[in-house]
């Protein structure tokens, strides 16, 4: 009687994948695909088709298994790189597309020589004994000083815009009388005729306004208007050759 046993067969049962013995290569399923089939605790990943033990060859191109696409994994751990949460696109949208703020040097000299021009006029108008300093040259200070590129800004405008919005002004108030109807229609009139003038100032408008409401006497508003706006100019010009950094003003004379 022969003493002589058979070797017990391996275990090739479909969807385990893992052989027996040295030479055994873990990731190879004889199955369909190796998904929640898997024995517990063969090595077997379930759904990753990963190798385990030493020496194991790898498996087939993880592009092939299912759940091994990087679209479908998630990074856990500490290196993970957490999403962008809802205060990123919320902060964007308070920023909004404005402009970024201007450096520190430049915001307290063009502010600085803003205010200095202002102090200029109403240090005149005491010596005058007259009110030179109106609301629309004070807008015309902070364009040329703080915007000195923008065409509004340039001393064609300023000065041509001014005189004829006090011209448009006491055209519209000789016509009618100097109510806020007036007033709107003069300001409209000062818009038209810059425009069409190519001489764009915006403060010129409140000029008119001004012109139509309060009725200054002509003689003496005008010379001291086109006094101020000369006076805003010089200043700019002035103000801008003293910090190098500072944009050179004005972009154009006429």
């Amino acid at each position: 009687m022969s003493t002589d046993t058979a070797p017990a067969a391996p275990d090739t049962a479909p969807g385990r994948g893992i052989a027996s013995g040295s030479d055994a290569v873990s990731g190879v399923a004889s199955g369909p695909s190796i998904g929640s089939d898997a024995v517990p605790g063969s090595g077997a990943t379930s759904g990753l088709g990963a190798a385990s033990g030493s020496g194991a060859a790898p498996g087939p191109d993880a592009s092939a298994v299912p759940g091994a696409a990087s679209g479908s994994s998630i990074a856990s751990g500490p290196d993970a790189t957490p999403g962008p949460g809802p205060e990123g696109p919320r902060r964007a949208r308070m920023a909004g597309r404005a402009p970024a703020r201007p450096a520190p040097g430049a915001a307290v000299h063009s502010v600085s020589a803003a205010t200095a021009a202002l102090l200029g006029l109403v240090a005149l108008g005491a010596l005058l004994h007259e009110p030179v300093l109106i609301p629309p040259l004070a807008a015309s200070a902070a364009l040329v000083h703080c915007a000195p590129a923008l065409p509004l800004a340039q001393p064609r405008s300023v000065v041509v815009g001014h005189l004829l919005g006090a011209g448009a002004g006491y055209a519209v108030a000789a016509a009618a009388s100097g109510s806020a109807w007036a007033a709107a229609l003069a300001a409209g009139v000062t818009l038209a005729l810059t425009t069409l003038a190519r001489t764009p100032h915006s403060p010129a408008c409140a000029t008119a306004v001004v012109v139509v409401l309060q009725a200054p006497a002509p003689g003496r508003f005008v010379p001291l208007l086109f006094g101020s706006t000369v006076l805003l100019v010089l200043t700019a010009f002035a103000a801008s050759r003293v910090r190098r950094a500072a944009p050179k003003y004005p972009a154009y004379w006429w």
